[in-house]
C-alpha cells in the first residue's frame, strides 16, 4: 500500500513539473504535446451574461488550436452585474443567488460555468480559476471602527490620531444565508480600508484592535503594501485564514478545477499563500497547477516571493512582459539580444508563465503598458516557439477587445493562429539561440523524433529585416522548410550539416517549419 501511495504522489509531482513548464504528457500517450494556456477575458467584455456560453461553445476550436488551459475570469459575484470580478463580494455565490441586484455574474449563471467546464473538460482541455482574497467589496453595511490615517505614500507612517469612522466592513450575505458557509463578516476579520461613510472621506485607513497591524511578508512598495481597495483581509487573524483554506477547498471541488491564478498576490502574506495552496492540494488530493500574479518589474522581488513560497507555484514572467513593452515601442532602438534580462523565465525557466498582454496591462487599465500591435506576433512567436516557460495567451489579443475610443485592440487571430500551429506541432526538441544581432535575434528547436516533421527556426527583428544562418540539426538535412507565418515567401533547404539561412523582414517575424 506504501508503495502505491508513493507512486501516486510521484507521478502527480510529475505532472505538476510538466504542466509548469507548458509540456504535458496525456496518460498513455509517449508523445509529448506543448501546453498552452488561454486567459478567457478582457477587461471589457459586455454585460449580457453568455461569456461562459460563448467559451462552452469555443471549447472544441480552443483545443485545436492547441489550448491546453483556460483561466476563466472570477466567477463568483463582484459589487454590481458589471463587475469584472476583482471587486469581490461573496465568493461562495457563482451566478446563483440573488444577490447585489443580480443572479448572474457578468459572465453568466452557475449553471452556465458548469456547462463550460464540462465542454472544456471534454476536450482536455484544463480550467484555472481566478482568485481574488486579498480584498473584499459591496459590504451589506457599516460599521463603527476605530482606525488611524496613513500616509499612502508610506503606510507605515500613521498621519491622524485615532477616531471612528463608519467602514463598509459588515457581509451578511443576505441573500445566499449559510448555504456552503455560515461565515459573515465583521470589521476585525480585516486591517483597513479607504473610505469612511460618516465623514464622506477617502483616506487609507489601518484599523486599531488588538493584534492589529498591517500583514508581513508582503511587498515593500509604499513601505507596506498590504493594503490595496476596499476592505482588506487580516491574514493574521485565525479565522480569516481558515476560512479562506475552506473556501479554497470549496472552489476547487465545486466547479472540478485543475488549478488556480492567484490575484494581487504581492498585497498578501507570502507564507500564507504558501500554506494556501499547499491545503487545498491535501484537501482535494489534486496537484493544481497554480500561477500567481505578483506584477512587479523587478526580479529580485519576484525571487524572494518565489523563495518565501517555497518554489510550490508558478509566477507571472512581469518583467518579459515590460521588455516586450519597452522593445515594442522603442522605434527600433530596443537592443533585442537584452530581450531575456531581468525575466522569470530566464531564472526559473519552470516556474514562468509567459505572457505578452492581460487585463490589467491593457489600454485604459490600471497597469497599462501596453505591447504595440505590430510587436505583438514578435512576442507571442518568442514565448510560443521556445523551450523555456509557460506561455499564456491573452483573450483580448485574439479576439480583440471591446473597449471605448482609443481602448479598442484589433484581434490578431489570423497572426497568433500559425504560431499556435507550430507550437502545437514543430516547438520540440533541443532548442539553439542567436541572440547575437542589436535588431535580429533567433532560435531552432531541432524537432523531437516522436513527432513527425517536428522542428523550426525563428527569427524577430525590431528594426531592418536580414537573415541569420542556424542550425536545425543534422537529422532534419535536406529537408525544405517554410515560413508558416506567410511573411515570407521563400524557403530553406537545410544542407547536410544541418544549417540554413533564414530570413525575415523588417520589424517582422518569420517561423520556418517542413514543408
Amino acid at each position: 500500500m506504501r508503495k502505491v501511495k508513493f507512486t501516486l504522489v510521484l507521478g502527480l509531482s510529475i505532472i505538476l513539473l510538466l504542466s509548469s513548464i507548458g509540456t504535458i504528457e496525456r496518460a498513455g500517450a509517449a508523445t509529448p504535446t506543448n501546453g498552452t494556456l488561454m486567459q478567457y477575458f478582457e477587461w471589457y467584455l459586455p454585460n449580457d451574461g453568455e461569456h461562459w456560453t460563448r467559451l462552452q461553445n469555443d471549447a472544441a476550436n480552443l483545443a485545436g488550436k492547441g489550448i491546453s488551459a483556460v483561466w476563466i475570469p472570477p466567477a463568483y459575484k463582484g459589487t454590481s452585474q458589471n463587475d469584472v470580478g476583482y471587486g469581490a463580494y461573496d465568493l461562495y455565490d457563482l451566478g446563483e443567488f440573488n444577490q447585489k441586484g443580480t443572479v448572474r455574474t457578468k459572465y453568466g449563471t452557475k449553471t452556465q460555468l458548469k456547462s463550460a467546464i464540462s465542454a472544456l473538460h471534454s476536450q482536455n482541455i484544463n480550467v484555472y480559476g481566478d482568485v481574488v482574497m486579498n480584498h473584499k467589496g459591496g459590504a451589506d453595511y457599516t460599521q463603527a471602527v476605530t482606525a488611524v490615517e496613513v500616509n499612502p505614500n508610506n503606510r507605515n507612517n500613521e498621519v491622524s490620531g485615532d477616531y471612528q469612522i463608519d467602514a463598509w466592513t459588515g457581509f451578511s450575505f443576505p441573500g445566499r444565508g449559510n448555504t456552503y458557509s455560515s461565515f459573515k463578516w465583521q470589521w476585525y476579520h480585516f486591517d483597513g480600508t479607504d473610505w469612511d461613510e460618516r465623514r464622506d472621506l477617502s483616506r487609507v485607513y489601518k484599523f486599531r484592535g488588538t493584534g492589529k497591524a498591517w500583514d508581513w511578508e508582503v511587498s515593500g512598495e509604499w513601505g507596506n503594501y498590504d493594503y490595496l481597495m476596499y476592505a482588506d483581509l487580516d491574514f493574521s487573524h485565525p479565522d480569516v485564514a481558515n476560512e479562506m483554506k475552506n473556501w479554497g477547498t470549496w472552489y476547487a471541488r465545486e466547479l472540478n478545477l485543475d488549478g488556480f491564478r492567484l490575484d494581487a498576490v504581492k498585497h498578501i502574506k507570502h507564507d500564507y499563500l504558501r500554506d494556501w495552496v499547499n491545503h487545498v492540494r491535501t484537501q482535494t488530493g489534486k496537484q493544481l497547477f497554480t500561477v500567481a500574479e505578483y506584477w512587479q518589474n523587478d526580479i529580485n522581488a519576484l525571487n524572494n516571493y518565489l523563495a518565501k513560497t517555497n518554489y510550490n507555484h508558478s509566477v507571472f514572467d512581469a518583467p518579459l512582459h515590460y521588455n516586450f513593452h519597452y522593445a515594442s515601442n522603442s522605434n527600433g532602438n530596443y537592443d533585442m539580444r537584452n530581450i531575456l534580462n531581468g525575466t522569470v523565465v530566464a531564472q526559473h525557466p519552470t516556474l514562468a508563465v509567459t505572457l505578452v498582454e492581460n487585463h490589467d496591462s491593457q489600454p485604459g487599465q490600471s497597469l497599462e503598458s501596453v505591447v504595440s500591435t505590430w510587436f505583438k506576433p514578435l512576442a507571442y512567436a518568442f514565448i510560443l516557439t521556445r523551450e523555456q516557460g509557460y506561455p499564456s495567451v491573452f483573450y483580448g489579443d485574439y479576439y480583440g477587445t471591446k473597449g471605448n475610443s482609443g481602448y479598442e485592440i484589433p484581434s490578431l487571430k489570423t497572426k497568433i493562429d500559425p504560431i499556435l500551429t507550430a507550437r502545437k506541432n514543430y516547438a520540440y526538441g533541443v532548442q539553439h539561440d542567436y541572440f547575437d544581432h542589436w535588431d535580429i535575434i533567433g532560435w531552432t528547436r531541432e524537432g523531437e523524433g516522436t513527432r513527425a516533421n517536428s522542428g523550426l527556426a525563428t527569427l524577430i527583428t525590431d528594426g531592418p529585416g536580414g537573415s541569420k544562418w542556424m542550425n536545425v540539426g543534422k537529422q532534419n538535412a535536406g529537408e525544405v522548410w517554410y515560413d508558416i507565418t506567410g511573411n515570407r515567401t521563400n524557403t530553406v533547404t537545410i544542407n547536410s550539416d544541418g544549417w540554413g539561412q533564414f530570413y525575415v523582414n523588417g520589424g517582422s517575424v518569420s517561423v520556418y517549419v517542413q514543408k
